[in-house]
Protein backbone atom coordinates (compact mmCIF):
# COMPACT_ATOMS: atom_id res chain seq x y z
CA UNK A 1 0.00 0.00 0.00
CA UNK A 2 2.52 2.50 0.95
CA UNK A 3 4.26 1.47 -2.45
CA UNK A 4 1.33 2.42 -4.22
CA UNK A 5 0.30 5.82 -2.32
CA UNK A 6 3.99 6.70 -3.89
CA UNK A 7 3.00 5.85 -7.31
CA UNK A 8 -0.39 7.32 -6.69
CA UNK A 9 1.52 10.53 -5.30
CA UNK A 10 3.77 10.77 -8.01
CA UNK A 11 1.03 10.23 -10.75
CA UNK A 12 -0.96 13.12 -8.97
CA UNK A 13 2.39 15.17 -8.99
CA UNK A 14 2.91 14.71 -12.90
CA UNK A 15 -0.45 15.60 -13.98
CA UNK A 16 -0.03 19.07 -11.23
CA UNK A 17 3.18 20.11 -12.80
CA UNK A 18 1.09 19.88 -16.33
CA UNK A 19 -1.61 21.63 -15.13
CA UNK A 20 -0.50 24.50 -12.68
CA UNK A 21 -0.55 28.04 -14.19
CA UNK A 22 1.82 30.09 -15.85
CA UNK A 23 4.23 31.42 -13.23
CA UNK A 24 6.16 34.76 -12.93
CA UNK A 25 9.44 36.58 -12.62
CA UNK A 26 9.87 38.86 -10.01
CA UNK A 27 10.94 41.52 -12.06
CA UNK A 28 9.82 40.10 -15.38
CA UNK A 29 7.19 41.43 -17.67
CA UNK A 30 4.27 38.83 -17.66
CA UNK A 31 4.02 37.15 -20.49
CA UNK A 32 7.60 37.60 -21.55
CA UNK A 33 9.55 34.85 -23.00
CA UNK A 34 13.56 34.19 -23.02
CA UNK A 35 14.68 30.69 -25.20
CA UNK A 36 17.88 28.86 -24.04
CA UNK A 37 19.65 26.59 -26.75
CA UNK A 38 22.51 24.71 -26.51
CA UNK A 39 25.48 26.02 -29.24
CA UNK A 40 26.01 22.65 -30.50
CA UNK A 41 22.67 22.11 -31.56
CA UNK A 42 22.06 21.52 -35.55
CA UNK A 43 20.23 23.89 -37.58
CA UNK A 44 17.60 21.16 -37.97
CA UNK A 45 17.80 20.47 -34.20
CA UNK A 46 17.43 24.29 -33.20
CA UNK A 47 14.17 24.79 -35.82
CA UNK A 48 12.28 21.76 -34.36
CA UNK A 49 13.09 22.81 -30.63
CA UNK A 50 11.42 26.05 -31.13
CA UNK A 51 8.68 24.36 -33.02
CA UNK A 52 8.22 22.33 -30.41
CA UNK A 53 8.23 25.81 -27.94
CA UNK A 54 5.94 26.96 -30.47
CA UNK A 55 8.33 30.21 -30.72
CA UNK A 56 9.85 32.15 -33.35
CA UNK A 57 13.03 33.19 -34.33
CA UNK A 58 12.18 36.63 -32.93
CA UNK A 59 11.98 35.70 -29.32
CA UNK A 60 14.70 36.39 -27.05
CA UNK A 61 17.71 33.48 -27.73
CA UNK A 62 20.22 32.70 -24.93
CA UNK A 63 22.91 30.57 -26.24
CA UNK A 64 24.58 28.23 -24.08
CA UNK A 65 27.72 26.43 -24.87
CA UNK A 66 29.32 23.48 -23.37
CA UNK A 67 32.64 25.51 -21.63
CA UNK A 68 29.97 26.90 -19.09
CA UNK A 69 28.17 23.40 -18.14
CA UNK A 70 31.81 22.04 -17.43
CA UNK A 71 32.23 25.08 -15.41
CA UNK A 72 29.19 25.01 -12.93
CA UNK A 73 29.20 21.13 -12.94
CA UNK A 74 32.82 20.12 -13.06
CA UNK A 75 33.56 20.32 -9.19
CA UNK A 76 30.09 17.90 -9.06
CA UNK A 77 30.39 15.04 -12.01
CA UNK A 78 32.84 13.50 -14.17
CA UNK A 79 33.63 15.12 -17.32
CA UNK A 80 32.76 12.12 -19.32
CA UNK A 81 29.21 12.28 -17.86
CA UNK A 82 28.35 16.39 -18.54
CA UNK A 83 29.68 15.57 -22.22
CA UNK A 84 31.39 17.53 -25.18
CA UNK A 85 28.17 19.00 -26.65
CA UNK A 86 25.75 21.82 -25.15
CA UNK A 87 22.16 20.24 -26.42
CA UNK A 88 19.69 20.93 -23.30
CA UNK A 89 17.71 23.92 -24.36
CA UNK A 90 14.63 25.74 -22.14
CA UNK A 91 11.64 28.01 -22.42
CA UNK A 92 11.19 30.53 -19.35
CA UNK A 93 8.03 32.68 -19.39
CA UNK A 94 6.94 35.02 -16.90
CA UNK A 95 3.65 35.24 -15.42
CA UNK A 96 1.71 36.07 -13.08
CA UNK A 97 3.80 37.48 -9.30
CA UNK A 98 3.22 34.77 -6.86
CA UNK A 99 2.27 31.41 -8.08
CA UNK A 100 5.75 29.95 -7.62
CA UNK A 101 8.03 27.92 -9.80
CA UNK A 102 6.36 25.22 -12.60
CA UNK A 103 8.67 23.23 -14.47
CA UNK A 104 8.00 20.35 -17.20
CA UNK A 105 10.37 18.19 -19.31
CA UNK A 106 10.61 16.59 -22.31
CA UNK A 107 13.59 14.33 -23.30
CA UNK A 108 15.14 14.84 -19.65
CA UNK A 109 15.94 11.28 -18.29
CA UNK A 110 18.00 12.05 -15.28
CA UNK A 111 16.39 15.35 -13.48
CA UNK A 112 13.05 15.33 -12.55
CA UNK A 113 10.57 18.59 -12.67
CA UNK A 114 10.77 18.66 -8.52
CA UNK A 115 14.53 18.73 -8.89
CA UNK A 116 14.80 21.74 -11.26
CA UNK A 117 11.99 23.58 -9.16
CA UNK A 118 14.01 22.89 -6.25
CA UNK A 119 17.13 23.99 -7.16
CA UNK A 120 16.23 27.20 -9.47
CA UNK A 121 14.68 28.66 -6.00
CA UNK A 122 18.17 28.20 -4.57
CA UNK A 123 19.48 30.12 -7.53
CA UNK A 124 17.40 32.65 -6.32
CA UNK A 125 14.85 32.82 -9.45
CA UNK A 126 11.00 33.14 -8.13
CA UNK A 127 7.41 32.77 -10.03
CA UNK A 128 8.79 30.70 -13.20
CA UNK A 129 7.04 28.98 -15.96
CA UNK A 130 10.02 26.44 -17.69
CA UNK A 131 10.39 23.98 -19.86
CA UNK A 132 13.11 22.25 -20.52
CA UNK A 133 13.95 20.02 -23.67
CA UNK A 134 16.22 18.32 -25.59
CA UNK A 135 16.80 16.76 -29.49
CA UNK A 136 16.75 13.08 -27.91
CA UNK A 137 16.88 12.05 -24.57
CA UNK A 138 19.81 13.40 -22.72
CA UNK A 139 20.33 13.65 -18.71
CA UNK A 140 19.05 17.18 -18.19
CA UNK A 141 21.58 18.28 -15.86
CA UNK A 142 23.55 20.89 -17.81
CA UNK A 143 19.98 22.63 -18.60
CA UNK A 144 19.95 24.28 -15.11
CA UNK A 145 22.88 26.47 -16.57
CA UNK A 146 21.27 27.81 -19.43
CA UNK A 147 17.67 28.34 -16.82
CA UNK A 148 19.54 30.53 -14.66
CA UNK A 149 21.48 32.50 -17.62
CA UNK A 150 17.85 33.14 -19.18
CA UNK A 151 16.79 34.17 -16.26
CA UNK A 152 19.24 36.79 -15.66
CA UNK A 153 19.34 38.31 -19.07
CA UNK A 154 15.09 38.54 -18.74
CA UNK A 155 16.08 40.33 -15.01
CA UNK A 156 18.96 42.13 -16.06
CA UNK A 157 20.04 40.70 -13.00
CA UNK A 158 23.40 38.75 -12.04
CA UNK A 159 23.34 36.12 -9.61
CA UNK A 160 26.39 35.44 -7.31
CA UNK A 161 28.01 32.48 -9.15
CA UNK A 162 29.08 30.67 -5.87
CA UNK A 163 25.04 30.79 -5.45
CA UNK A 164 24.72 29.26 -8.93
CA UNK A 165 27.26 26.58 -8.67
CA UNK A 166 25.71 25.56 -5.20
CA UNK A 167 22.32 25.11 -7.14
CA UNK A 168 24.11 22.94 -9.54
CA UNK A 169 25.24 21.15 -6.93
CA UNK A 170 21.88 20.80 -5.07
CA UNK A 171 20.73 19.27 -8.09
CA UNK A 172 23.45 16.67 -8.73
CA UNK A 173 23.60 15.54 -5.59
CA UNK A 174 19.44 15.21 -5.53
CA UNK A 175 19.25 13.20 -8.47
CA UNK A 176 22.08 10.70 -6.89
CA UNK A 177 20.75 10.70 -3.99
CA UNK A 178 17.03 9.89 -5.90
CA UNK A 179 18.81 7.21 -8.09
CA UNK A 180 19.03 4.72 -4.66
CA UNK A 181 15.82 6.19 -2.70
CA UNK A 182 13.50 7.31 -5.51
CA UNK A 183 13.57 10.65 -6.76
CA UNK A 184 10.28 11.98 -4.58
CA UNK A 185 12.25 11.19 -1.92
CA UNK A 186 14.79 12.74 -2.58
CA UNK A 187 13.42 16.12 -3.73
CA UNK A 188 11.09 15.81 -0.38
CA UNK A 189 14.05 16.12 2.11
CA UNK A 190 16.15 18.67 0.18
CA UNK A 191 12.36 20.22 0.50
CA UNK A 192 11.93 19.52 3.95
CA UNK A 193 15.89 20.35 4.80
CA UNK A 194 15.29 24.17 3.43
CA UNK A 195 12.10 24.61 4.99
CA UNK A 196 13.69 23.76 8.62
CA UNK A 197 16.58 26.32 8.02
CA UNK A 198 14.43 28.77 6.90
CA UNK A 199 12.59 28.13 10.05
CA UNK A 200 15.35 27.85 12.45
CA UNK A 201 19.02 28.68 10.76
CA UNK A 202 21.61 26.42 12.18
CA UNK A 203 25.27 27.75 13.65
CA UNK A 204 26.94 24.78 13.72
CA UNK A 205 27.97 21.78 11.33
CA UNK A 206 26.63 19.55 14.18
CA UNK A 207 23.51 20.77 14.15
CA UNK A 208 23.30 20.76 10.61
CA UNK A 209 24.23 17.24 10.97
CA UNK A 210 21.53 17.15 13.40
CA UNK A 211 18.65 18.72 11.21
CA UNK A 212 19.59 16.49 8.12
CA UNK A 213 19.78 13.18 10.12
CA UNK A 214 16.39 14.25 12.21
CA UNK A 215 14.50 14.48 9.19
CA UNK A 216 15.78 11.64 7.48
CA UNK A 217 15.10 9.32 10.40
CA UNK A 218 11.02 11.07 9.95
CA UNK A 219 10.85 10.27 6.63
CA UNK A 220 11.96 6.62 7.12
CA UNK A 221 15.58 7.20 4.95
CA UNK A 222 18.72 6.16 5.84
CA UNK A 223 21.51 8.01 4.49
CA UNK A 224 24.64 6.23 3.73
CA UNK A 225 27.82 8.10 5.53
CA UNK A 226 29.07 9.14 2.42
CA UNK A 227 25.12 11.03 1.64
CA UNK A 228 25.08 12.60 4.51
CA UNK A 229 28.57 14.23 4.52
CA UNK A 230 27.54 15.21 0.74
CA UNK A 231 24.00 17.11 2.47
CA UNK A 232 26.17 18.63 5.06
CA UNK A 233 28.47 20.10 2.87
CA UNK A 234 26.05 21.49 0.50
CA UNK A 235 24.14 22.70 3.11
CA UNK A 236 26.81 24.18 4.64
CA UNK A 237 27.82 26.34 1.87
CA UNK A 238 24.37 27.08 1.08
CA UNK A 239 23.41 28.35 4.82
CA UNK A 240 26.55 30.93 4.05
CA UNK A 241 25.32 32.47 0.95
CA UNK A 242 23.32 35.94 0.84
CA UNK A 243 19.49 33.69 0.38
CA UNK A 244 16.86 35.23 1.25
CA UNK A 245 15.35 32.67 3.66
CA UNK A 246 11.92 33.32 3.18
CA UNK A 247 11.64 33.76 -0.66
CA UNK A 248 12.56 30.42 -0.28
CA UNK A 249 9.93 29.19 1.81
CA UNK A 250 7.51 31.09 0.09
CA UNK A 251 8.72 30.10 -3.04
CA UNK A 252 8.23 26.12 -1.53
CA UNK A 253 5.07 27.28 -0.05
CA UNK A 254 3.32 28.16 -3.55
CA UNK A 255 4.40 24.79 -5.06
CA UNK A 256 2.92 22.56 -1.77
CA UNK A 257 0.03 25.65 -2.04
CA UNK A 258 -0.90 24.03 -5.99
CA UNK A 259 -1.04 20.78 -4.64
CA UNK A 260 -3.19 20.91 -2.20
CA UNK A 261 -5.34 22.76 -4.24
CA UNK A 262 -5.45 20.42 -6.99
CA UNK A 263 -5.89 17.56 -4.75
CA UNK A 264 -8.91 18.96 -2.99
CA UNK A 265 -10.87 20.04 -5.93
CA UNK A 266 -13.79 18.16 -6.49
CA UNK A 267 -12.62 17.08 -10.55
CA UNK A 268 -9.30 15.65 -8.59
CA UNK A 269 -11.24 13.43 -5.88
CA UNK A 270 -13.64 12.13 -8.91
CA UNK A 271 -10.82 10.97 -11.41
CA UNK A 272 -8.92 9.94 -8.28
CA UNK A 273 -11.91 7.72 -6.97
CA UNK A 274 -12.85 6.71 -10.54
CA UNK A 275 -9.01 5.71 -11.37
CA UNK A 276 -8.99 3.75 -8.29
CA UNK A 277 -11.71 1.61 -8.83
CA UNK A 278 -10.48 1.05 -12.19
CA UNK A 279 -7.39 -0.22 -10.19
CA UNK A 280 -9.67 -2.58 -7.62
CA UNK A 281 -11.08 -4.15 -11.07
CA UNK A 282 -7.84 -4.97 -13.12
CA UNK A 283 -6.75 -6.29 -9.84
CA UNK A 284 -9.56 -8.56 -9.08
CA UNK A 285 -9.29 -9.55 -13.22
CA UNK A 286 -5.62 -10.44 -12.63
CA UNK A 287 -6.32 -12.19 -9.36
CA UNK A 288 -8.92 -14.27 -11.40
CA UNK A 289 -7.07 -15.15 -14.19
CA UNK A 290 -3.78 -16.27 -12.29
CA UNK A 291 -5.75 -18.23 -10.40
CA UNK A 292 -7.68 -20.02 -13.22
CA UNK A 293 -4.16 -20.68 -14.62
CA UNK A 294 -2.57 -22.10 -11.18
CA UNK A 295 -5.51 -24.32 -10.77
CA UNK A 296 -5.12 -25.77 -14.75
CA UNK A 297 -1.05 -26.60 -14.00
CA UNK A 298 -1.96 -28.32 -10.85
Amino acid sequence: MRNWNKMLLGLLTAVLIASVPAAAFADAVEGEITVTLGEDLSEEERSNLLEEMDVSEDVEIVTVTNEEEHDYLGEYMDASDIGSRALSSSKITAGEEGEGINVETNNITKVTEGIYANTLVTAGVEDADVYVTAPFDVSGTAALTGIIKAYEAQNDIDIPEEQKKVANEEMVKTSELGERIGMEEATELITRIKEEIGNQPVESEEDLRDLIERIANEMGIELTDEEMDGLVSLFDRMKDLNIDWNQVQDQISHIRDNLDEFLNREDTQSFIASFLDFINELIDSLRSWFGEGSESNQ
